[in-house]
């Protein structure tokens, strides 16, 4: 970061490359080894698919796996499979971007989670080859010790306890070293249309993170051009080059930034609230290894790398200014993580629904680029290292007050921390410690590969354990989805009814893994009037209302076209009940087309209750909703207004009411714990589960079981958590009024739907008035025609898509374009256009004037 920084040649190219395949090669070591020691898929038994790797990730994955086979229900654009009809382009944006993500088509499909496994360890390869090149270009220097730096930055504490279970991230991982090699282009004035690209390319991989790793290396490009020997005018072009630049390269990406954007604003409302900062206990603690906390950042690097960058401050080899200017853009950076503002632009200005600290592994990256300045000047006889220690021991201290820290920190960090100085401190002194090659510097740099490898697979290990141990982890494909898969193809029969693989879901996303259509997903773009819709029907959801669950009820799949389901045992890999097992059990239903006929001036919006608002969308009452009284023991009191109470544990309470003999009795009571049954009757057990403060999951309707034949009904409840009772919790159906309804409908509806990826067309009976309703959500991008007429922008009926008839046309079709994608092309192709207009401009200037390239 001087004179010589800029101007220096670079390492050679076989240097660089051996350095790179060095640096993958120690990654991929390290990620094997300490699965093998965890026993961790794929080398054990111990799952990998906690949170949303499992519910999210590995099911998108396989659904890429569809769409690349052609076996998949929908298109780019929209996905028949999740949500009754969701749009796909925003998770494909969020989730799928990233050039390795197609590669999951090479595995066979009873094979995804390996294949996602595979794809998260090839990009912390690529990522530390893509350092190690970096550092390289910085200045030149040991190939082997830049391979270990690289290494090191790609095993961070970031990477091995956050971004290995979400695994776009890991492109951000790639893109930090990345975007800062462009940042030596700019600063130097080279390869403009290259850097453009390369941000181009890395904002489309994962925007998210790659938005963290652009603000990081603006910061960096800042730090260099200031320590430059560079007149004010010049820094000012490289401010303005960079800015240009990256501009340039979001401006194609747009295509997906903004489709994912839009699908974010039109999302459920996620996560809200204040931001607390970790203690400095906690965060010296997060430097070390054999530590773990879903809610702190992962500073860890291994005892070499933060040795050198420890020393930096006082390596009097490296230029004062390049000291101070490193030095204190790494504690701002730190800081900046622990103040709220500041912390809230690292995550774009959105509070994320995890963990605040997302954007770790910037500053693990530029303790990695530290550690390779104060090495690749020389360590100026030792002196910094004894400096690095001194503070590591404070370090140690310091964490001595966490919690975070586990029997094998402090051995891990003497044993690491010990070998690695003592390998430094003989480099120190050895003559060019950065290129000597004598025996004593071998057995150095040997001992320091050690240490990095050593370390990082104690850290590996020890995640690996604890993640699964503190978080809701989920089965890797196995009997249970085979089952589940071949039963769903047996009844699919899509479009002319859906298919629902099964309220009892194995992972947040089972239709993507198993197949059929049904009303489960969950993504971090589930749509509000998705949520929203469903909520008020009586669904239960989890992760805050963005996973919403399979809506097990005969009049909601009447009204969504759902005429074949599966049911089965909770899932045995939870543990949740005694009774789990893989059984399946089909359920088949006489239901109308996707496409129904309702008059006009229907409801407006649903009400309180949400029996009412099923019979509102399907337009006939079938509940009769009797007056409710509870109790345990002799006293029972009559349940009003908001409902009541109920404490976990203790003695049961009972629910007592009348309804006509013979129907079927629904229990809505979405923030209740526990179990309920019906007395004398033989439905099934219905099983809650909810949260309380805050909200993050709510049960859904349940069936219990017929009505006897007295009228008189009791419902017994088994509070685990307690929780309350609505009012007005029981609805008793009327089967003979609802199939009534499904006759109506089904005879008054579309006789042929047909849908063709994004497209989706139905033929009505002669004469149709009113309303034409499409059991679809109406999301944003919904656009209709009748007939021959031109395509509007499409009503809606109580949430879901709404076509006004006229009386006389006979055809509806519908089209699907996510909002965002036309404004997204637009603005990506005047960007090309400008882009290629420059780059022959600066082709035509460089024939004239050609010279080297550094990097």
């Amino acid at each position: 970061m001087n004179t010589e920084d800029t101007a220096a040649a670079p390492a050679r190219a076989p240097g660089r490359r051996h350095a790179a395949a060095l640096a993958a090669t120690l990654t991929l070591t390290v990620v094997g080894a300490g699965n093998a020691v965890a026993g961790a898929f794929p080398f054990g038994t111990r799952t990998r698919n906690v949170n949303d790797l499992g519910n999210q990730y590995v099911p998108f994955h396989a659904h890429l796996w569809d769409l690349l086979h052609g076996r998949a229900d929908g298109d780019l654009y929209i996905n028949w499979r999740s949500g009754l009809g969701s749009s796909f382009l925003p998770d494909l944006g969020t989730y799928l971007t990233s050039p390795f993500a197609p590669l999951v088509a090479l595995f066979p499909r009873q094979d995804i989670d390996l294949a996602v496994f595979v794809l998260t360890c090839l990009k912390m390869a690529v990522a530390a080859s893509s350092m190690t090149v970096l550092l390289l270009c910085l200045r030149k220097g040991s190939w082997w010790v830049a391979g270990c730096l690289g290494a090191s930055y790609a095993l961070c504490g970031w990477a091995l306890s956050d971004a290995v279970y979400n695994t776009m991230w890991m492109d951000g991982l790639i893109a930090l070293p990345l975007l800062c090699l462009v940042g030596e282009w700019v600063l130097a004035d080279r390869r403009p249309v290259a850097g453009v690209l390369v941000v181009a390319l890395c904002w489309t991989a994962n925007f998210y993170t790659a938005y963290m790793a652009t603000v990081a290396a603006g910061l960096l490009l800042l730090a260099r051009s200031f320590t430059a020997p560079l007149a004010r005018r010049a820094r000012v072009m490289v401010a303005v080059r960079a800015g240009l630049t990256g501009a340039a390269g979001a401006g194609l990406a747009a295509p997906v930034v903004l489709v994912v954007w839009f699908g974010t604003r039109h999302a459920y409302p996620g996560r809200s609230g204040a931001f607390a900062p970790v203690g400095a206990q906690d965060l010296a603690a997060r430097l070390l290894p054999a530590t773990y906390s879903f809610g702190s950042p992962a500073l860890y690097v291994d005892a070499a790398t933060l040795l050198l960058a420890l020393g930096l401050p006082f390596n009097t080899a490296v230029p004062p200014r390049v000291r101070a200017v490193l030095t204190g853009l790494i504690v701002a950076v730190v800081l900046s993580l622990q103040w709220g503002p500041t912390n809230l632009m690292w995550n774009g200005f959105a509070t994320p629904n995890g963990s605040p600290y997302r954007a770790a592994f910037v500053v693990c990256g530029l303790l990695v680029i530290a550690a390779w300045t104060s090495f690749a000047h020389g360590l100026a006889a030792g002196r910094p290292v004894l400096a690095a220690l001194g503070l590591t021991v404070l370090v140690v201290v310091l964490a001595r007050g966490s919690e975070l820290r586990s029997p094998w920190t402090l051995p891990v960090t003497a044993a690491g921390t010990v070998l690695a100085g003592a390998a430094l401190w003989v480099l120190a002194r050895a003559p060019r410690p950065s290129t000597s090659l004598h025996r004593p510097a071998r057995w150095c740099l040997a001992l320091l590969t050690c240490v990095v490898v050593g370390q990082s697979v104690a850290m590996t290990a020890y995640t690996e354990k604890l993640r699964v141990a503190q978080k809701d982890d989920y089965a890797p494909w196995g009997e249970r989805q085979e089952v589940q898969q071949r039963a769903v193809a047996d009844l699919d029969d899509w479009p002319r009814h859906r298919t629902d693989p099964g309220r009892e879901q194995t992972v947040g996303n089972d239709p993507l893994v198993v197949g059929g259509q049904g009303t489960q997903y969950y993504s971090s773009v589930t749509s509000d009037v998705l949520a929203r819709t469903l909520m008020a029907l009586g669904n239960g959801y989890t992760s805050r209302g963005r996973s919403v669950q399979s809506l097990d009820n005969p009049v909601t799949d009447v009204v969504f076209s759902i005429g074949a389901r599966l049911r089965t045992a909770p899932d045995p890999h939870q543990g949740w009940f005694p009774d789990a097992s893989n059984d399946v059990r089909v359920v088949r239903q006489a239901v109308p087309p996707l496409v129904t006929v309702h008059p006009v001036g229907g409801p407006a919006r649903f009400g309180a209750s949400v029996f009412r608002n099923q019979e509102l969308m399907l337009g006939s009452r079938v509940y009769t909703l009797p007056r409710l009284f509870l109790g345990r023991g002799g006293a029972a009191g009559r349940l009003e207004g908001d409902g009541r109470t109920v404490p976990g544990g203790g003695e049961g309470w009972r629910v007592t009411g009348t309804c006509p003999a013979g129907t079927g009795l629904h229990l809505f009571a979405p923030h209740y714990s526990g179990t309920a049954a019906l007395d004398g009757g033989e439905g099934p057990l219905g099983r809650f589960r909810a949260d309380h403060h805050p909200v993050t999951k709510t049960a859904a309707i349940q069936f219990l079981g017929r009505v006897p034949d007295s009228g008189h009904f009791t419902v017994r409840l088994e509070p685990e958590r307690g929780g309350t009772i609505p009012a007005r919790a029981i609805g008793c159906l009327h089967t003979d009024r609802l199939r009534a309804a499904a006759a109506r409908l089904t005879a008054t509806g579309a006789t042929e739907v047909k849908v063709e990826g994004h497209r989706l067309t139905a033929r009505l009976p002669a004469g149709s008035k009113g309303i034409a309703v499409v059991a679809v959500p109406r999301i944003a991008g919904w656009r209709c025609a009748v007939g021959d007429g031109p395509q509007r922008p499409a009503g809606q009926r109580l949430g879901l898509v709404a076509v006004a008839l006229d009386g006389r046309s006979t055809e509806v079709s519908c089209t699907f374009r996510p909002p965002g994608l036309r404004s997204g092309t637009t603005v990506a192709a005047v960007t090309l256009l400008i882009l290629c207009t420059l780059a022959g401009v600066r082709l035509a200037r460089a024939r004239k004037n050609p010279r080297g390239m550094p990097c």
